[in-house]
């Protein structure tokens, strides 16, 4: 037992003594950068301290605050989100950490953003941080190098003006079907506790559309007598012959559990005698059957030429630029062109394109809800431009090429635009430098070198508060302080603080998808890497356009004849709030206010920024049936 004590002992020291050496090397290779550091006692991605950082932070905290104010936030979860920018204008803007065993820059600096995300072959993604989502196949996501390129150009056909269009009509549709789903399942002008559920079922049925050429019901309503059978099967509230969920229940499921699937085993999970957790098992397993199912069908689709125009699909497309059917009827990849993706990849990019596409999408339809229904005038605003930009047409009527720009540049599009900057959908994004060599950069002015292998953090929770690039005013909820952690649609009304930044153009090969802006020419344009709600450069978000069609199509739609409230269900009844004068109401709905706001703040991230613990519930009423947002100011 000595001997074996003593031999640990020996290998402590040793380990000990080389953890000091290579310190020292990363810390000569720091100051020989010429960026701002600060040393740290490990990486923030390393899995020991991931796993007890909980442990560990209070006793830390417990020593003197200089020692460890600088290196400990950034290493704890979520620290973009929790921090924003307030670590940041302490400590610069760009920073690197010093552990043993290499470098870690944050950045939340717009210039230095946008020139790592222009420079792709020099800072390429940090692939390493999403290998667990390659489980389904390599996709676009997951990939860096020749096999993204691949990728990139395979998948973006799809994503084109054309099929935004039809994704405009889509959304259109299925809005409409929330609001009858709304009235007919809980009542008209009902609290509902249900809201982040419902807008995320209302992103799955347009990822149907988007994803797989499926028209989704929703589950009050009957399938059209027209219905080809796949959107039959697909869309059937009750499991399909061979199935025990529906596609609806195993997609939300999986994608409710998605983390926990992607790190535990199916069978070790399948032991646990929880029910909820062995849904999660069935929901991977059911939806795994249902997307071969439909490559098998989009495969003989193909060879046959049954292929429709009449909606997007972008795992057809995937499928048709990839396989023929021979002589036999059987599928065989192409040969006669580069354009070829296996199986395993057609899957892979779908189950990511179902995560980033529903995920995000859902996320900012249902914050701009919770966030408008505190923001009164904001909220009559955007009625008031409704009212004069749509006139008496009817949303089903609304036409793409006629509609969609003015509404991304009037109160629709800021508020999807200040949902975006306030909740981001991704908090942080990983780079890395190329191993080869250091590279230049600009950080806060000065010309530096970023070393090789450092591991970059994009701060897009950061750069989003940043008062170097945002127009602020003196915020009317915290006195003394700016309004950018402010919900404020009204700020993309604002003058710039830099127009000459915003007509750089990135440069280079041709990826393909949308090349326009992520904000209207009508709105304030932050300057190039001020705003990365979609990332930025070659590796930007190829669906980013889809996701804005779908939020602007819904946002017009809900707010074209309805007003959204928080309820105050918890602390009055109606006909107490009836009885009740205004400042009685509005001393009220502050309590709804303050839970909402705890509600926010108490958000984590896992794949996307969700929202934890209780729900918020809101009222969806009809315009001139408020009882708050009809009067009060901020």
């Amino acid at each position: 037992m000595r001997s074996l004590l003593l031999g640990f002992a020996v290998l402590a020291v040793l380990w000990l003594s080389y953890a000091l050496s290579s310190w020292r090397r990363q810390l000569q290779r720091a100051k020989a950068s010429g960026i701002r550091y600060y040393i740290s006692p490990c990486s923030p991605w390393w899995i020991p301290w991931q796993m007890t950082q909980t442990l560990w932070t209070p006793a830390i905290k417990l020593l003197p605050k200089p020692l460890w104010e600088a290196w400990l936030p950034p290493l704890t979860t979520d620290y973009s989100w929790k921090w924003r920018h307030d670590h940041f204008a302490k400590f610069g803007d760009t920073f690197l950490l010093v552990h043993p065993f290499g470098l870690h820059m944050y950045t939340a600096e717009a210039g230095a953003i946008s020139a790592i995300t222009t420079r792709r072959d020099h800072f390429p993604k940090h692939t390493a941080q999403y290998d667990i989502l390659t489980q389904f196949g390599n996709n676009v996501l997951t990939s860096e190098g020749p096999l993204w390129r691949h990728h990139r150009k395979v998948t973006a056909a799809s994503f084109n003006e054309r099929n935004a269009a039809l994704v405009f009509k889509e959304s259109i549709r299925q809005s409409l079907g929330l609001i009858r789903f709304w009235e007919e399942t809980k009542g008209r002008g009902a609290t509902l506790h249900t809201a982040e559920h419902d807008t995320m079922r209302l992103a799955l049925n347009i990822i149907g559309y988007v994803g797989f050429g499926l028209k989704l019901p929703w589950p009050q309503e009957k399938m059209p007598a027209d219905a080809d059978a796949m959107s039959a099967k697909y869309g059937s509230v009750a499991p399909p012959q061979g199935y025990k969920m529906s596609f609806v229940n195993a997609m939300a499921t999986l994608l409710e559990n998605v983390l926990t699937l992607l790190l535990v085993p199916s069978w070790l999970l399948w032991l646990i005698p929880y029910e909820p957790t062995r849904e999660a098992v069935q929901s991977r397993h059911d939806y795994e059957q249902f997307i071969d199912e439909l490559i098998d069908v989009k495969i003989r689709e193909a060879g046959q030429g049954e292929h429709t125009d009449e909606g997007m699909d972008i795992m057809g497309q995937l499928v048709r630029s990839s396989y023929d059917v021979d002589s036999a009827g059987k599928a065989k990849l192409k040969t006669d062109t580069k354009a070829v993706m296996s199986r395993d990849e057609i899957r892979g990019n779908a189950f990511v394109m179902i995560v980033a596409g529903h995920e995000t999408t859902a996320n900012a339809i249902h914050f701009t809800l919770i966030q408008m229904a505190s923001c009164a005038a904001s909220q009559r605003r955007l009625h008031k431009e409704l009212d004069e930009l749509l006139g008496d047409k009817n949303v089903e009527d609304l036409d793409y090429d006629e509609y969609l720009n003015p509404l991304m540049g009037s109160m629709v599009g800021a508020c999807m635009n200040e949902t975006l900057r306030v909740l981001p959908p991704v908090i942080e994004m990983p780079k890395i430098v190329t191993p080869s060599q250091d590279q230049p950069l600009v950080v806060d002015g000065k010309s530096c070198a970023v070393p090789a292998g450092t591991i970059i953090t994009l701060s897009a929770a950061g750069v989003h508060m940043n008062p170097k690039h945002w127009p602020e005013k003196p915020s009317r909820l915290r006195p003394g302080e700016d309004d950018l952690l402010d919900y404020v649609p009204e700020r993309w009304f604002r003058n710039s603080k830099s127009d000459e930044k915003f007509d750089v153009e990135d440069e280079g090969e041709d990826y393909g998808g949308f090349k326009g802006r992520d904000t209207s020419a009508s709105l304030f344009r932050p300057e190039r890497g001020a705003y990365i709600p979609f990332s930025e450069g070659a590796r930007a978000c190829l669906g980013r356009r889809i996701a804005q069609v779908e939020v602007i199509a819904a946002l017009a739609v809900l707010f074209r004849q309805y007003s959204v409230e928080l309820a105050v269900d918890e602390w009055a009844t109606d006909e107490e709030v009836a009885a009740m004068d205004r400042p009685q109401r509005r001393a009220l709905y502050q309590k709804a206010i303050d839970k909402r706001d705890a509600t926010i703040r108490g958000a984590s991230s896992l794949l996307t920024l969700k929202l934890r613990g209780d729900d918020v519930a809101l009222r969806f009423v009809k315009r001139g049936e408020e009882r708050f947002v009809d009067w009060l100011e901020e």
